[in-house]
Formats: C-alpha cells, structure tokens, sequence
C-alpha cells in the first residue's frame, strides 16, 4: 500500500512539472512584454507618458505668459498713479492764491484759493489724494461745513467754501478753500480718474 501512494505522488509531480514549467514560461512572457513598453513599442505606457510631458510643457509656457501679464498690468497702475493718461493735478500756489488743475498734463482749470492764514498755515509737497466726502462737516472748528471734501494730507483738506468773498487771499484754518461749484467740479473729476495736490510757495 505504501509503495502504491509514493508512485502516485511520483506520478503527479512528473505531471505538475511541465504545467509550472508552462506557467513560469508565460510569467516570463509578460514580463517581456512590460519590459518592451520601455524600448519603443508605441504602446498605452508610451502614449500616456508622452501626453503628460506635453501637459507640462503646456504648463511651463502658461505660468511664462500669466506673470508677464501681470507684469504689464502692474506697469500700467504705475503709469497712471504717476500723473499720465487721465490723472488729476491740483497745483495751489500760496503766493498767488490761485489753483490750477490739469488733466493727463493738460491745464483744465484755474481758480481763486484761500488757504491757511496767519498761525494756521498750509503745509508745501505733494500728495496724493486719498479719502473723499460729499458732505463733511469740521470735527476740529466747530462744525464747519466742508462741502465736496478731497482729504490729502492729515487733516488737510481741499474743499468748498461758503465765504467766497474771502477767495484770493489767506483765510483759512489750513485747508484749501473753492467756490462750492468748482470744489464739486475737481471732486467729480478726481472720483473718476484719481488726483494729486501739490502745494508750493
């Protein structure tokens, strides 16, 4: 009985040999095939490969053309931040008590001031204006009315007047004072385009 089992396993391991043999030969196949995806077969490995190198290309060129853009549109903010195209400048001039007020560099207005009188003076440079009230009323000087009040400096204000009868000539608390129209002219044009008070002597 003993001897009938040791040829029977005998019998079945001659049979299992060539069926590994066979699957070890297609294990080998495969791997061939794998290996081939590397060497220049056009195959799907091949193609997805090259499609992604062709995304990232794609994607060097598009973060090129993005930061040049931003580059000219920043470049443009600066060109008209520094007076060109449409900007406002509003040059006051103390000696003369007059204010001229150009465009894109272009002499649009001149107009009778007052500013500051004596103990209470205008400061002299440029500045940009930057806080803007239709109607405002003085915190400081007993509720002044300040009607179309451009904020450039502190507390230093351009902005219309009910005394006109005092324009031309030193009269204020330090701000630059307008006829009510003209003030509502320079406001309107400043909201549009954005404005600059230079002040001097």
């Amino acid at each position: 009985m003993k001897k009938l089992f040791i040829s029977l396993a005998m019998i079945v391991g001659l049979i299992s040999i060539p069926a590994f043999a066979a699957e070890s030969k297609s294990k080998i196949v495969k791997t061939d095939e794998v290996v081939s995806t590397y060497t220049g077969k056009k195959d799907k490995a091949y193609w997805t490969r090259v499609w992604y190198e062709k995304q990232a290309k794609k994607g060097k060129r598009y973060k090129k053309r993005v930061y040049s853009s931003k580059r000219r549109k920043s470049s443009k903010k600066r060109s008209s931040y520094s007076g060109g195209s449409g900007r406002v400048l509003a040059k006051v001039d103390l000696s003369s008590q007059t204010m001229k007020v150009y465009q894109g560099g272009r002499l649009k207005h001149s107009w009778k001031v007052s500013s500051g009188r004596s103990g209470y003076g205008t400061p002299t440079g440029t500045w940009r204006i930057h806080r803007m009230h239709k109607e405002y009323y003085s915190r400081k000087y007993n509720n002044a009315p300040m009607p179309y009040a451009m904020f450039y400096h502190r507390g230093f204000a351009v902005h219309g007047t009910n005394a006109v009868s005092r324009l031309g000539r030193r009269a204020s608390h330090g701000c630059v004072r307008l006829h009510p129209s003209n003030a509502a002219k320079l406001f309107s044009m400043v909201r549009r385009h954005g404005g600059t008070v230079k002040v001097v002597h």
